[in-house]
């Protein structure tokens, strides 16, 4: 061997020995870095004329395994979407208050508990009806029922638009993956052409796409040109030559309505394509089926026992009255006087002074009448009274004499479809207000005081005597009927996942707050679950390409030895070339 080929050897070995410190010392130094892969710098042999003339190195490379990555790409997307379910209802469960106290097994401050707190008021009202301080428990029991159902039923939207928001940040995280990854697959492809190292690049892209499928489920490959292209679960391209980037609108305002079926959320769109249920998973997928199905059921639910709990307690109302008697009573239904009207039976109106003795009655034959202009003459040929429709649409019948009142019993009386009595099926004395749980209210003027509870009820003998009693002060009987229609059965249709259900409003209470809770561990479950899976992945993807610290300092240090090897064997060869020249310079 030559000195020549002996010396490019030797050089040859030193170069590609730091190019592979370099390399080792990188991966040292990035052990913690994310998304970070180990790197290796490859070399083969040089060989001119058939004889060895030293080593290259061919490449610094990095050995990522495809199918550890794909199932890591799913894992994230799965761990994205049961974190944010998990986050959310875990907030939802809190809405709904505790089952207990941390004092006590029996109080808390769910609205089972709070249901339970009117049960008790209007069972210690029954035993003294006539104390006003008992009266103004009752109303301000059922004010914290109502409270907590329209508190309840805001936060319920307060997550729904906080999950619209989400969806919009989610959204542009989504396209700031997309828009990095793009800009990559340019990077990669032009140092490839310039013969250089993509191995950090590609790093680089891995770590986007892993941060884009925790927002979305996606599908992806590799082209023959070195592309990563990203598609959505059915097929619209999120990256192929260029970025696709997401759009998408939060609503301004969010209620009980408001629903993406309706046009009332805006689509998230792709390419001028509504791609909306092609996430279904990642945070994106969650946040969607949490606010137009999870949280909408919840809300349902809200509804249904706040509906069902007006339905009652204003059935009950209005069967009583209060004494002294009201100079006017203002229906809630909305009718005008052409309405048709679907009613059976008989109904009493009376007229008493202020102690309940009649002044003048009536019953009237409801079959009689085919319209609600007919009733309303009707009423107004009622000694004593007047009956009108007022400009909000409302029934309004009133005294003629400011020192007078106005009482109802419903008799026989069954109006429109469900067969509400008469003074029930216009509202004329709820005692609450609801269409749903979001606007569910103690009637105004009973919550400030203005008006009593009704307690009293209207004789419904055959026959009434002028100047007789005929309103009764059998409180305990009113508040004890108000009482069974708490805690009596009550059915319950299905709604929201529930079950069709019979029994009291405390119980359908609990089942609601049970079925959160419900929800709210399984989640908490499934994200442990989730993140074990995904964990695995990672530790598994990690041990095949990740760093390996004591490994890559062995390899460091063997490299270190093997540079000053070849330091060492360059100097020999100079001395040899320098004891060379001497040696033909002295011949």
């Amino acid at each position: 061997m030559s000195l020549n080929i002996a010396r490019s050897i030797a050089f040859s070995g030193l170069a590609a020995t730091q190019v592979q410190i370099s390399v080792t010392s990188a991966n040292i130094s990035n052990a913690d870095t994310t998304g970070y892969t180990k790197k290796t710098a490859g070399q083969a042999s040089s060989v001119t004329g058939g004889v060895g003339t030293g080593v290259t190195v061919t490449g610094i490379t990095s050995s990522v395994n495809k199918l550890l990555l794909k199932s890591l790409i799913a894992a994230n997307s799965d761990l994205g979407a049961a974190d944010t379910t998990n986050s959310y209802l875990t907030s939802l469960q809190q809405l709904y208050g505790s089952s207990t106290s941390a004092t006590s097994t029996s109080t808390g401050t769910s609205l089972a508990n709070t249901l339970a707190s009117l049960e008790s008021a209007l069972s210690s009202l029954a035993s003294t009806p006539t104390s006003s301080a008992l009266q103004s428990n009752v109303v301000d029991a059922l004010d914290s029922v109502a409270s907590q159902l329209r508190e309840t039923s805001s936060g319920i939207q307060k997550l729904r638009s906080n999950a619209d928001q989400d969806i919009a940040s989610a959204v542009g995280s989504v396209n700031d993956d997309v828009q990095k990854i793009a800009d990559l697959n340019a990077a990669i492809k032009q140092a490839a052409a310039a013969g250089q190292s993509t191995a950090d690049l590609e790093d680089k892209r891995n770590t986007a796409l892993q941060d884009l499928s925790s927002q979305m489920n996606v599908s992806y490959y590799t082209a023959s040109n070195g592309d990563l292209q990203v598609y959505t679960a059915t097929g619209q391209a999120l990256v192929d030559s260029a970025a696709h980037p997401l759009s998408y609108t939060t609503t301004a305002s969010v209620s009980a309505v408001t629903s993406y079926s309706s046009g009332g959320f805006s689509g998230i769109m792709l390419n001028g394509v509504d791609v909306t249920s092609q996430i279904t998973s990642g945070k994106i997928g969650a946040l969607v089926t949490l606010r137009d199905q999870t949280l909408p059921a919840a809300q349902s639910q809200l509804d249904e026992l706040a509906q069902q709990l007006a339905t009652s307690l204003n059935a009950v109302s209005n069967g009583q009255t209060t004494l002294p008697p009201p100079t006017n009573l203002t229906g809630i239904a909305t009718v005008s006087s052409s309405d048709a009207l679907s009613a059976t039976g008989s109904v009493r109106l009376a007229v008493t002074d202020s102690s309940g003795k009649l002044i003048s009655y009536s019953d009237l034959d409801l079959s009689s009448y085919s319209s609600v202009g007919d009733l309303v003459s009707a009423i107004n040929g009622v000694s004593g009274l007047s009956a009108s429709i007022d400009t909000s649409g409302h029934l309004k019948i009133a005294t003629t004499a400011s020192n007078t009142g106005v009482s109802i019993a419903g008799l026989t009386s069954s109006v429109g479809s469900a067969g509400e009595s008469f003074s029930d099926y216009f509202g004329l004395n709820d005692l609450v207000t609801a269409t749903g749980a979001s606007d569910i209210a103690v009637r105004s003027d009973i919550l400030s005081g203005k008006t009593s509870l009704s307690l009293a009820t209207l004789s419904s003998s055959a026959t009434l005597t002028t100047g007789s009693s005929v309103l009764s002060s059998d409180g305990a009987s009113a508040a004890n009927t108000l009482y069974d229609a708490l805690t009596g059965s009550t059915s319950f249709k299905a709604v929201g996942g529930l079950a069709a259900v019979t029994g009291s409003f405390a119980d359908f209470a609990s089942t609601i707050v049970s079925s959160v809770a419900g929800k709210a561990s399984q989640a908490s479950s499934t994200y442990s679950a989730k993140e074990a899976a995904q964990s695995t992945y990672a530790n598994s993807l990690s041990s095949q390409s990740g760093v390996n610290l004591d490994e890559e300092s062995a390899r460091l240090s063997e490299l270190q030895n093997k540079y000053t090897a070849a330091s060492q064997l360059i100097q020999a060869i100079n001395a040899m070339f320098t004891a060379l020249v001497s040696a033909v310079s002295s011949t």
